[in-house]
């Protein structure tokens, strides 16, 4: 009897995870229950943008760089704005999300990539947020020559990061906040927007699949 029972008691088990798998990986439209997906702060000037800043659809993401999934997911999203977004009806903004109850450089290497973007501009943070997410872990003794192998020469660098005073950390901090704001309890946590539509939630490193079904989702509802 014992035995009898084992093939089926393994079958229904197996349909319950494979349920819940699915269940896991489907994308998530709502705001979670701790938060308000409508407070997350509107897009500007100061943020990091890549794409066309005035794309009718932008993907907002609160990211962490010593987040495995955040490695994943950072590229997923460039996929999507090199495929998706080339027309420029897609851009991806990148906000900082150091989970410094679990990840102790987290703060560190967000004050790095901010200190770039303030010393050498936008397109330099983003070489240097995919070199930090390529040589994850690292040590922050490594952030000059992370900086240079990238082509960033100079003592400007060195000098914000090691500013204690400077408005970098306030950045990080805001950032944080408005995440947690917004209902984020993880990283990568994302949203996107649409002018007049509420935000779609992303909570997690969602496939390329799921991310481009909801991003055409985005631009037939911007029409």
């Amino acid at each position: 009897m014992k035995n009898s029972l084992t093939i089926p008691v393994a079958i229904a088990l197996g349909g319950i995870i494979v349920a819940g798998a699915v269940y896991i990986s489907m994308p998530k439209a709502s705001s979670t229950a701790t938060g308000n997906s409508a407070l997350v702060r509107a897009v500007g000037a100061t943020d990091h943008i890549l794409g066309n800043p005035a794309a009718p659809v932008m993907i907002v993401e609160y990211s962490d760089f010593d987040c495995t999934y955040c490695k994943d997911f950072h590229e997923t999203l460039h996929q999507i704005i090199a495929n998706e977004g080339a027309s420029g009806k897609v851009a991806w903004v990148f906000r900082e999300f150091p989970l410094t109850e679990i990840h102790p450089n987290a703060f560190s290497h967000a004050r790095a990539a901010e200190c770039i973007a303030k010393t050498t501009g936008n397109d330099a943070f983003w070489k240097f947020a995919a070199a930090l997410f390529k040589n994850q872990p690292l040590d922050s003794v490594h952030y000059s020559a992370l900086a240079s192998s990238i082509g960033i020469t100079g003592d400007a660098f060195a000098s914000c990061f090691a500013d204690a005073a400077n408005q970098v950390d306030a950045r990080i901090t805001a950032d944080r906040q408005n995440a947690l704001d917004i209902g984020a309890e993880g990283t990568p946590y994302s949203l996107i927007l649409v002018k007049g539509k509420a935000p779609v939630v992303m909570n997690g490193g969602y496939p390329y699949a799921a991310v481009q079904q909801l991003v055409e989702q985005a631009l037939e509802s911007a029409k």
